[in-house]
């Protein structure tokens, strides 16, 4: 299952590079690879059963992705993880989601609206197969939500800051259970907010759940690691994003 996308020049379809780049992203992003884990080409040669080569391609893409950190002249390990990193992906991706949602609502058309539902109800749907299925629905209905906001920039930095957001979910156990929140009723109000034109709501909504789940996430990653939350930043208002 891949939980990542391709936005840093990515390898052909069927390539060795990205069949490599697919699986070792995904087993950073699930936690099966921990962070600072020493990554060994011929390890991983034997193990993802692809070339020396297409490896060390694949982890210089990962390098690109914030996922992986070339060592000088010592190899590959994954990247690490901390509390200040993820209350910094936090506030990234609120602050630049909510410029994409509102280009996005701004420039709405029907072909944006049908996808923005289909993309929901396939999110539903997917609630009762399996947490990968669960999160790749997930991630398709967020995109969806900042899809129309016509630049492609701005997309791909939302990308890359979801999947190392995910990343602190798998790493933290989170189960969509997030202290009891009704999370399908946070995603439908933010889906009808945004199908009514309701740009300031619908903003609003989005980042009280990005920020509810981060204060779950930053207690369970503050209790592993021994270190403080960060004090809550005020998002910046309308005029400023």
């Amino acid at each position: 299952m891949y939980l990542g996308s391709d936005s840093n020049n990515p390898p052909s379809e069927n390539s060795a590079t990205r069949v490599a780049y697919n699986r070792l992203r995904r087993m950073i992003v699930t936690g099966d690879l921990a962070p600072g884990t020493r990554l060994k080409i011929e390890s991983l040669r034997e193990a993802l059963g692809v070339g020396a080569s297409p490896i060390r391609e694949a982890l210089s893409l990962l390098t690109s992705d914030q996922l992986v950190v070339r060592l000088d002249q010592r190899g590959f390990r994954t990247a690490d993880t901390s509390l200040e990193n993820f209350e910094e992906i936090l506030e990234l991706r609120c602050t630049l989601e909510a410029k994409a949602l509102r280009q996005s609502m701004e420039k709405a058309t029907e072909s944006y609206s049908e996808a923005l539902i289909v993309a929901h109800h396939r999110m539903t749907r997917a609630e009762d197969q399996g947490r990968e299925v669960f999160e790749q629905r997930h991630k398709e209905f967020h995109l969806a939500l900042i899809g129309n906001c016509g630049s492609p920039l701005l997309l791909r930095f939302c990308d890359q800051l979801y999947d190392l957001n995910i990343r602190y979910r798998y790493i933290a156990g989170a189960s969509s259970d997030y202290d009891g929140r009704n999370v399908s009723e946070e995603h439908q109000s933010i889906l009808q907010a945004t199908l009514g034109g309701d740009i300031k709501g619908a903003r609003t909504q989005l980042i009280d759940h990005y920020r509810s789940t981060g204060a779950f996430l930053s207690k369970r990653i503050a209790n592993a690691t021994g270190s403080r939350a960060a004090p809550k930043q005020v998002f910046p208002d309308d005029e400023q994003v």
